[in-house]
């Protein structure tokens, strides 16, 4: 039997507390003042907000298990400094720890880490450490442009990022890369830079040879790798241009996309371009779309059924919709194993 792992969810319905904790927590910055003390928030406030919404959810549309996250969107790691990032990447972590430890069947955390535009990886490598080691986390969300939306931050082959690269090949964890919000007017959130740092990732890493220095390094670009399936001829070109090798092996043993596309012509050319080997399932709910397609009378991201309608033999199957999650996530293979599974 397959398990269905979905490797793209976020805590976008955490307790109303945590919420008003961080706006607290940034006009303290904005007035030089230190933040008031973080709030107790009970366990039974959390299942509140996990049992209405994501919890019933996955239940509904036949998912078995979700790598969880804090909300993307409110990393905002553009916002304050160091300090403040530091802080609110650990209670959003603490945070994800106690959804997973409440229901460990159902949730294993990846961290947002605490990054800043002129601050170094120090505390974002330490973030990791602590979160994989100490609260179980099986992986991170890595902002390739923490300025919120300028693209000022060196490409992810610069050495500024080795450090970070180091440490998860170390703790064997991959990252999502996922940006936050945009502080670009020019720029959408989720349907512009979202899309937008998704493809420019994709583009760094062909121009480089971050593989060859890192070989077991392990990326998920989300949101079906934004606009690269689409153009997948351009990149093969562009490789070729560049004198760069053929991606299959240059870069699709360390890269793989999700299925957050939200609809079934994007996924059949997901399947189609890519193939089973690179894609995990994904759906990134309760997340950016959450509205009912009038096309189809199902949610935008009820993303299993378009897996479920893919031309594709059941191994390919299997493997975008466990196969794939447990070699790219090992950690989230030896806990699923522990349970039995």
């Amino acid at each position: 039997m397959t398990l269905v792992i979905d490797c793209h969810g976020h805590y976008t319905t955490a307790p109303e507390p945590h919420n008003a904790w961080r706006e607290a927590q940034k006009a303290a910055f904005k007035a030089g003042e230190a933040p008031p003390p973080y709030p107790a928030i009970s366990d039974d406030a959390i299942r509140e907000t996990i049992e209405n919404n994501q919890l019933r959810l996955i239940r509904e549309r036949g998912a078995d298990h979700t790598i969880f996250s804090p909300r993307a969107s409110a990393m905002a790691h553009h916002v304050g400094d160091q300090q403040v990032s530091e802080a609110w990447a650990r209670a959003c972590n603490d945070l994800v720890a106690r959804v997973a430890l409440l229901y460990p069947e159902t949730f294993t955390g990846v961290c947002m880490l605490p990054q800043s535009p002129a601050a170094d990886l120090s505390a974002s490598i330490a973030e990791l450490r602590r979160c994989v080691v100490e609260l179980g986390f099986v992986g991170c969300n890595l902002n390739p442009d923490p300025g919120g939306g300028h693209f000022r931050h060196p490409p992810l082959t610069d050495a500024y990022w080795f450090p970070i690269y180091e440490a998860m090949c170390e703790l064997d964890v991959p990252a999502m890369i996922h940006v936050s919000g945009s502080c670009n007017p020019g720029l959408h959130a989720t349907g512009a830079f979202y899309i937008a740092a998704d493809t420019i990732a994709f583009m760094q890493l062909l121009e480089g040879d971050l593989f060859a220095r890192f070989p077991k390094l392990r990326f998920i670009i989300p949101h079906g790798g934004g606009a690269v399936p689409y153009h997948w001829g351009r990149y093969r070109g562009l490789a070729d241009m560049l004198g760069k090798p053929a991606l299959d092996g240059h870069l699709m043993n360390n890269v793989f996309f999700d299925t957050c596309v939200y609809h079934q012509p994007g996924v059949n050319l997901l399947a189609e371009v890519i193939g089973s080997k690179n894609i995990l399932f994904g759906s990134e709910m309760v997340g950016a779309v959450r509205g009912i397609d009038p096309t189809t009378g199902h949610y935008f991201d009820d993303t299993r059924r378009y897996v479920d309608a893919l031309a594709i033999d059941e191994a390919e199957r299997h493997a975008i919709f466990e196969g794939n999650a447990r070699r790219v996530f090992p950690r989230l293979d030896a806990k699923l194993k522990a349970q039995g599974l």
